[in-house]
């Protein structure tokens, strides 16, 4: 490693550091506390009668059969390893959201029963048989749809990231919650499997000003968005499958869009029907919230690209850095609604200096990307300013935070891509900062 990244032992004296507000993190770190003291349980303080050279206790007796579980559940060890929530967040969990727990994931694939979930009704039970999609508009021939006729028709599996545009929402103003589940865990990446959009007007026709779809969803919310035709010829997929299986309900079952590198809002779950117009709705969601609020009064609307974006999972408050000292690795992930990851630079003292992550193989296009690189770490030295830093493969290089407060002003919620900071203490803990530069 290079030396600028391993003798940063002081606190950079040109910068302020904004820690997180201790009042608004009260209940993320609860959650994490209680997280972490099941994990604890699963450390290096086991059983000295399992260690070598004595034969284990799980190898001393027959263990249970298959099917004892006919759908597989992970090990109970790993009982911490769940979405959480946020009480204070929302009036109620029927319009509210939980967050996927970022530290806990290996590679690409977030698991089904940990993608978080955003719901504006709550999830419905939706029975797959009474199950229709209709298109109607300016098509030459409406038609519906059942299930069986579109898995029927040409069939295409992609990995994709779905990202909530209000994740790190909190954070325009200052660093906010305790733990990257919370910073950055309205964010997931699966594979997708259905039938892409084309095929779908390809049966209707199109008429010659089609131009925008609106996409409306079946639950009591009735959630609908404007996109523009192009994008769904282009890429997007009606998609029943997800990670193999069918989707969950939480997550649209039996169908839901998907546009990928667009922002999770516009993936219409338990879709109900797409109008072709020549214009957009202006519906709720895209005049009321979805837009981005300016210093100059005005919104952005139809802000539908998740810009490049990435942050560090490992160290972080959920996963201190304890132990013996020496090398370890920081980790993290990396994503572009615009395309493949290109590069990921990380910094220990804040951006003064920066230095090349490897890229973990499959690098895919709209699709979470793992970076690593190696970082020697002792304990007593320090504090030191842990950053990522990522460019994708268009050339936008993901900004700080003051850059884009320079642009955006502090009023939105949504498209916060800014460069993320952990503290890591000398002792180890991380903490949740922004530096006053």
């Amino acid at each position: 490693m290079g030396s600028e990244m391993e003798r940063n032992d002081s606190t950079p004296s040109r910068r302020g550091v904004l820690r997180a507000g201790a009042g608004l993190a009260t209940a993320a770190a609860a959650a994490l506390a209680g997280g972490r003291a099941v994990a604890a349980g699963n450390g290096n303080g086991g059983n000295p009668e399992n260690l070598p050279p004595n034969l284990p206790e799980w190898g001393r007796s027959l263990g249970l059969g298959v099917i004892e579980e006919p759908y597989g559940n992970p090990s109970r060890h790993e009982a911490h390893v769940v979405r959480r929530y946020v009480p204070w967040l929302t009036a109620d969990r029927i319009g509210s959201v939980s967050f996927t727990p970022l530290a806990e994931l290996h590679g690409i694939i977030t698991p089904n029963g940990l993608c978080f979930e955003r719901h504006h009704g709550g999830y419905p039970d939706v029975d797959p048989n009474d199950w229709r999609l209709m298109v109607h508009g300016l098509v030459d021939r409406p038609k519906i749809f059942t299930l069986q006729d579109l898995m029927r028709m040409p069939t295409v599996s992609r990995i994709h990231f779905l990202e909530c545009p209000a994740n790190g929402g909190m954070e325009w103003r200052g660093a906010q919650m305790s733990g990257v589940q919370y910073t950055h865990g309205m964010l997931m990446c699966c594979e997708w499997t259905g039938v892409q959009l084309k095929h779908i007007f390809a049966e209707t026709g199109l008429k010659p000003n089609a131009s925008w779809v609106l996409a409306e969803g079946g639950d009591a919310s009735h959630l609908s968005r404007s996109l523009p035709i192009a994008k769904l010829l282009d890429d997007c997929i009606l998609a029943w499958g997800q990670n193999g299986e069918m989707l969950r309900p939480q997550q649209g079952y039996p169908v839901r869009l998907v546009v990928p590198g667009y922002e999770g809002n516009v993936w219409i779950k338990w879709i109900r029907r797409l109008e072709v117009g020549d214009r957009p709705w202006y519906h709720r969601s895209e005049t009321r919230t979805y837009t981005d609020l300016l210093p100059s009064g005005k919104a952005r609307q139809f802000t539908f690209i998740n810009e490049v974006n990435s942050v560090i999972t490992y160290p972080c408050p959920e996963k201190p850095l304890r132990g013996k000292p020496g090398f370890v690795e920081i980790k993290g992930l990396a994503w572009s609604g615009l395309g493949k990851i290109a590069r990921v630079d990380v910094s220990v003292d804040g951006g003064d200096t920066w230095r090349t992550a490897e890229l973990q193989e499959p690098i895919l296009s709209k699709a979470l990307t793992r970076f690593r690189i190696p970082w020697e770490w002792r304990e007593g030295t320090g504090p030191f300013y842990l950053q990522s830093r990522a460019i994708d493969e268009t050339g936008r290089v993901q900004p700080s935070i003051h850059a884009l407060r320079d642009k955006r002003g502090v009023e939105s919620i949504y498209h916060n891509n800014r460069i993320h900071t952990w503290l890591v203490e000398k002792d180890g803990t991380v903490v949740n900062v922004q530096i006053d530069a």
